[in-house]
């Protein structure tokens, strides 16, 4: 019995004493370093408007309209708790999903860029591809009555190189260039 009480107190303090280094000091320890060593990456990435946030860099948006670039097709709307792909295999269930998209974007399903039709595993991409914006130039510019060299131009100011030169794969930031848009069709202070 004596035995068992002492093995029982060791499991306890081995308990107790792992509990505060895994469960608060180590936590408390990445915490720190998150806010000194990627302070705006540890708070989410969020991107500001007039002291208003607008978004996160590091997730894909829903946007609506012709005025707007659109993002990734998404299987979990955009809602950065549920990500998630639409696991669906070659078969008629994703040729007419990805009917139904290329209808909603006005491209050729023959033609459009994969990134247009397809959602990604995450569903929260921020990103699409030069391709795909490029396919959407003219519809942004007839939206805003716009000339489409300068959309081009907006395109090519966000779109992002490989790192490093060749880590990844060129890609446009949706939510900077609707930004810049919006930036574009606002009155000029002063």
């Amino acid at each position: 019995m004596n035995n068992l009480l002492r093995q029982s107190l060791a499991g306890l303090r081995a308990m107790l004493v792992l509990t505060v280094l895994l469960g608060v000091l180590y936590p408390a320890a990445v915490w720190a370093v998150g806010q000194v060593a990627a302070r705006d990456q540890a708070a989410g990435s969020l991107v500001s408007v007039d002291g208003a946030v607008v978004g996160s860099s590091l997730l894909g948006q829903g946007w609506t309209g012709a005025e707007w670039f659109h993002s990734r097709p998404s299987a979990s709307d955009y809602a950065g708790d549920t990500s998630g792909g639409t696991n669906l295999g070659p078969g008629p269930d994703l040729q007419s999903e990805v009917q139904t998209r290329a209808e909603a974007a006005g491209l050729p399903v023959g033609s459009a860029p994969a990134d247009a039709l397809t959602a990604s595993g995450s569903g929260l991409d921020p990103n699409i591809t030069p391709a795909y914006a490029a396919a959407q130039v003219e519809r942004v510019a007839a939206a805003r009555g716009v000339d489409a060299a300068r959309i081009r131009q907006l395109v090519s100011d966000h779109t992002q190189e490989r790192m490093l030169g060749f880590l990844g794969q060129p890609r446009v930031d949706v939510l900077g260039l609707n930004l810049a848009l919006a930036r574009l069709a606002a009155p000029s202070a002063g």
